[in-house]
């Protein structure tokens, strides 16, 4: 299902995590391209409200894999700017600080370096994404009781990697001129998981101020 990998921008050529594909002429692909072409719209609560008659669970699927793609692509912009040196601890701000723990491979949470953290963070995210058994792509295959939690964690991790871009590297992001692109995704991911109460307020709180101030304008 891997086919198109992302280069963390032209200056150095160490691949990011390969972008995971849903399936062409499935169901999925359907509410992909329904998804994209509601976003189009430019209004995001609409977009990521439930289609009519559509399944949540399937909605909920085709979206994070789409997130993930998009986080994937946003950091694979700042990778060089993001290392061991600069980033020693995975943080969002100096109130926030992120130990790493999947709870099978390592049970115990660790304290590592953002890139670290994030490598971490998303190969455990494309494992569950590539499980059949979670995600399954085949029409007519039921979501596993548990996905909701599965779909939970991972947007919850998630989160963590837009908070870290925000907190330590937003100078960055402004000079490659992605801030547009950046504050469009995250918001588009906050009306999300909002719309299905997917995160806990707790776990939002390093980029409070600015999700009231994304989401102010569009009450």
């Amino acid at each position: 299902s891997v086919s198109s990998l992302f280069y963390s921008g032209s200056r150095s050529s160490k691949t990011f995590k390969p972008k995971k594909n849903i399936p062409e002429g499935s169901h999925q692909y359907e509410l992909l391209k329904h998804a994209e072409a509601t976003l189009g719209s430019g209004n995001l609560r609409m977009a990521v409200m439930l289609p009519e008659g559509e399944d949540l669970n399937e909605w909920v699927a085709v979206n994070t894999v789409d997130f993930f793609n998009q986080i994937n692509m946003l950091y694979g912009t700042i990778t060089d700017f993001c290392t061991e040196e600069s980033c020693p601890v995975m943080s969002a701000g100096p109130k926030y600080e992120y130990h790493w723990a999947d709870g099978t491979n390592i049970k115990k949470p660790i304290k590592c370096s953002a890139p670290k953290y994030i490598d971490y963070l998303m190969t455990w995210v494309q494992d569950q994404l590539d499980d059949e058994t979670l995600f399954p792509s085949k029409i007519g295959v039921p979501f596993p009781k548990n996905f909701m939690s599965v779909a939970k964690t991972i947007l919850k991790r998630l989160f963590r990697v837009y908070a870290h871009i925000y907190h330590q590297h937003f100078d960055p992001v402004i000079q490659l001129q992605e801030e547009a692109h950046l504050n469009t995704s995250f918001k588009h991911f906050i009306f999300f998981v909002q719309e299905f109460n997917l995160i806990d307020r707790r776990e939002l709180a390093p980029l409070q101020e600015l999700i009231e101030k994304l989401t102010s304008k569009d009450r």
